[in-house]
């Protein structure tokens, strides 16, 4: 068994990393994969999340394992862990600092978050640098997609336009995911029939083919 590597990576703050990170996490174990996460995010928000997980009384429906880790040590710890799982899933830090570098350079895939505005598609130029400087495939998902607007055709438009590999699913801007990330969750577990987790599995299944 040697997992596959996928870096959630944006050099802009606020993207929504984190929420993908456990989002696809949950919707690969519930597809059967043995999925680890790996935080090297200084905020460690996934690690909070993760811990939240464990806390709830009842146990959650899909079983995952987290590292936390700094930077410089996440190539020995990718070692150790590809092999006892099928998916490793790694939130780096925003900016392209050394860290964000090492998660990049070590992934078969680069996740890239992107709200549709053009301060958030200007603002991933680093990241996507970064990934083609690695000759690392990237995948950029349009992420807190509102509700309606022309902007989102639009942000899509010009990033295809730039021949970036964009996804066809989409991940909106609802409440779902906020409430199932604050009790450790996700929305797959708390509103599996949700639009939601219609929109993350939809992900899933259109990242799971590299996998």
């Amino acid at each position: 068994m040697t997992a596959k590597i996928l870096t959630i990576a944006q050099q802009k703050g606020g993207a929504g990393k984190t929420t993908l990170a456990a989002q696809l996490a949950v919707a690969f174990a519930a597809g059967g994969k043995r999925v680890a996460l790996i935080d090297i995010d200084p905020q460690k928000s996934l690690s909070t999340w993760y811990r939240t997980r464990g806390e709830a009384a009842a146990a959650p429906t899909q079983p995952l394992d987290l590292t936390e880790v700094a930077g410089y040590r996440v190539t020995n710890e990718i070692s150790r862990l590809r092999q006892r799982y099928e998916v490793l899933i790694i939130d780096s830090p925003p900016h392209a600092e050394t860290e964000a570098k090492v998660a990049v350079r070590a992934a078969d895939l680069v996740i890239v978050p992107v709200q549709p505005s053009p301060m958030d598609v200007w603002a991933t130029q680093p990241t996507l640098d970064l990934a083609r400087g690695e000759k690392v495939a990237m995948l950029i998902v349009l992420n807190r997609v509102p509700p309606r607007g022309k902007i989102v055709e639009t942000i899509r438009a010009k990033l295809s336009s730039d021949a970036l590999p964009v996804a066809k699913a989409m991940i909106g801007n609802r409440l779902a995911f906020a409430s199932s990330m604050m009790i450790g969750r996700s929305v797959l577990e708390t509103a599996p029939r949700s639009a939601a987790a219609a929109e993350v599995r939809a992900l899933a299944g259109e990242i799971g083919p590299a996998l």
